[in-house]
């Protein structure tokens, strides 16, 4: 049995018994405040503000001066909150087949674009643990990261920074390691969660995955996860890659597939 099947049928028994699947276990309602309630409630984490002319490089919102991109960004942010809210959701896991489909890029857009709500606050956490970009993307500089946690050296609130952008708080990670799969499926990955889970103003967590098709991180971590966006990239990502990923993603809650690099646009002014 082939380590991808093999993390399949682990994250089917997962499902099945309803052990360690959040979206599985009963919500507890909580009443939505106010914006001046939630902003008051909100805790202060330490300060690691994005470097602007980084982001321009990176394609990062705000740094966009591209019109039709934010307009894109926006609408994958409203289809987004409208799917999760229905579902009562609050992870969101972003991957891809392979990388360089821009399912980073993809995912830190779209958490800022969901902290421009002024209803949403967001998590954004950096969970491609052989290959972490977030932090590069953005231009931060900080101390500790997430592999710093999982591996005993910093506790939950030295890795958790505030980028100066309102409602968006993020976990970066400047380490990669190996057997990261095991490290997501341990108990400090499972505290790490809950504790997510916890905050006030309740956030929609938003993990950039590493690829699907290329460890078994994404099967592994996925019974934790509410639901999954697929990123695929016009020109790069081949037919018989999503044939094969559609067996796996057949058992994830998938919330939708964005199509990245796309030749059709619309530079109108209003539409």
């Amino acid at each position: 049995m082939s380590l991808i099947e093999e993390a399949i049928r682990k994250a089917t028994l997962e499902r099945a018994a309803g052990r360690g699947n959040l979206a599985m276990q009963p919500r507890v309602a909580r009443p939505v405040p106010s914006t001046a309630a939630a902003e008051a409630a909100a805790r202060q984490f330490a300060l690691a503000p994005p470097d602007p002319e980084t982001m321009e490089r990176h394609h990062v919102l705000p740094a966009l001066s591209d019109v039709a991109v934010s307009r894109a960004y926006k609408i994958l942010r409203t289809r987004v909150l409208q799917r999760m809210r229905a579902k009562g959701w609050h992870s969101l896991g972003v991957t891809g087949t392979a990388a360089g489909e821009g399912k980073s890029l993809t995912a830190i857009n779209l958490a800022l674009a969901l902290a421009q709500d002024v209803n949403t606050w967001v998590f954004l956490v950096d969970l491609d643990l052989q290959r972490p970009q977030v932090g590069v993307y953005l231009g931060m500089r900080y101390e500790r990261g997430l592999t710093d946690y999982l591996t005993g050296h910093a506790e939950s609130d030295q890795i958790i920074y505030d980028t100066g952008i309102k409602r968006l708080a993020v976990i970066p990670n400047a380490h990669p390691v190996e057997q990261s799969s095991e490290y997501l499926s341990s108990p400090r990955m499972i505290e790490l969660m809950n504790a997510l889970d916890a905050e006030t103003p309740r956030r929609i967590v938003v993990f950039d995955m590493p690829p699907l098709l290329v460890s078994d991180d994404v099967l592994a971590f996925a019974p934790r996860l509410d639901s999954l966006l697929f990123v695929v990239s016009q020109g790069q990502t081949a037919r018989r890659t999503i044939a094969n990923a559609r067996e796996i993603l057949a058992e994830m809650n998938l919330i939708g597939v964005v199509l990245n690099r796309s030749t059709e646009r619309n530079d109108s002014p209003y539409y």
